[in-house]
């Protein structure tokens, strides 16, 4: 078979890394069309921290002519200067079921990582600073997929295990119904919890947004284990991105901190509507009618992502979360949410996964990334 591989950095072959999963997953239902605009900004660096933490290159991967798979591979050189590795991680990866492709790809980015010295490649993370597609879906490949978050075709981990890739760890996303036996239970607790413990949970201030993502930048540095290697405290640039790219979608009474009754913040949560139930509709564009589909459908939206939610050590078993978790969702009932997501949480995220199988039970859905010497 006659493979090609090119670098994606402009033109068509952009447009082709680009566009590549509109024909990989044409009519499958759970799968979510990105804007392509949008999306060529993001993949290229212009919306994230991908330039800054380091190198990287895209490849697409040609069988006769017509593309069949895409993957963007870098170094994030501010997290490996942070824990003294050595590492590459690998990202984007789409592919028809076809193993040479796979390897022709892989084999590429593997010889890419040698060349500059990086001893073991990792994948598929989220794009430096990001908090989104990040592993192989590897069950429940049924149910709605949630904004930013990963859907793939289930030989996707058989392609990566053929190759030689071993499971680095999964990360996990809990199904969230509007259970009112649930609310019940917590709207019991939780305020004796914080009487107890003497805190407030309250609604972010997007009017003070530079106050507020100060604060959750205080509490990510002292909520943030030394020995999660997959992660560092962001920088004061990541935290400005991260509040300049939350503006324009974020609905305040999804997104809470929590800080003692001297002011001290203690907790966060960053969740938002799910735009996917919007995104649906758009198939990739704004223009011409894309954006009328958005203002019509955005304010049907009944289902919610939670991304993040720290809670500083000491506070941990004081219902922090707990009392997050019920404002939250309290609220989504109020306005007519009927379910959501809290995903992606990783395996060794132990205190996240005790208190969220407290408030939601066992995970739905498991995303696998995986590990392998260059």
């Amino acid at each position: 078979m006659g493979i090609t591989l090119r670098e994606a950095a402009a033109g068509k072959v952009l447009d082709d890394f680009v566009k590549l999963p509109f024909s990989l997953y044409e009519g499958i239902e759970s799968w979510v069309p990105p804007i392509i605009s949008d999306n060529r900004k993001y993949v290229t660096g212009k919306n994230n921290y991908m330039n800054q933490a380091g190198p990287n290159s895209r490849i697409v991967a040609y069988l006769d002519g017509v593309p069949a798979g895409r993957l963007l591979f870098g170094i994030n050189e501010h997290l490996n200067h942070a824990k003294g590795f050595r590492e590459g991680y690998l990202s984007l990866f789409e592919c028809t079921d076809n193993q040479t492709v796979a390897n022709a790809m892989l084999d590429y980015a593997r010889s890419w990582f040698r060349e500059k010295g990086i001893e073991y490649m990792k994948g598929p993370l989220s794009l430096p600073g990001g908090d989104d597609y990040r592993g192989f879906l590897i069950d429940n490949f049924d149910s709605p997929t949630y904004v930013m978050q990963t859907y793939n075709h289930k030989y996707y981990n058989d392609l990566v295990m053929a190759y030689g890739f071993e499971k680095y760890l999964d990360c996990y996303g809990y199904d969230l119904k509007d259970d009112q036996e649930d609310i019940k239970k917590f709207e019991r607790l939780v305020p004796l919890a914080m009487k107890r413990y003497g805190y407030t949970v309250d609604r972010i201030d997007l009017t003070n947004i530079d106050r507020e993502m100060k604060d959750v930048k205080k509490i990510i540095e002292m909520s943030m284990p030394d020995d999660w290697d997959d992660f560092i405290p962001p920088s004061d640039e990541e935290i400005a991105l991260v509040a300049k790219q939350l503006l324009p979608y974020a609905d305040p009474d999804f997104i809470y901190i929590a800080r003692t009754l001297e002011g001290e913040p203690i907790g966060f949560d960053i969740a938002l509507p799910d735009y996917n139930m919007v995104l649906k509709r758009m198939n990739g564009r704004l223009f011409p009618f894309g954006m009328l589909k958005y203002i019509k459908y955005r304010k049907k939206i009944d289902r919610l992502r939670i991304f993040v939610l720290f809670v500083v050590p000491e506070y941990r078993k004081r219902g922090v979360s707990g009392a997050i978790y019920l404002n939250m969702w309290r609220k989504g009932i109020e306005k007519g949410y009927k379910r959501g997501e809290a995903s992606t949480i990783w395996e060794y995220n132990k205190p996240m996964i005790t208190d969220i199988k407290e408030f939601i039970g066992e995970p739905y859905k498991t995303y696998r990334l995986y590990r392998m010497d260059v």
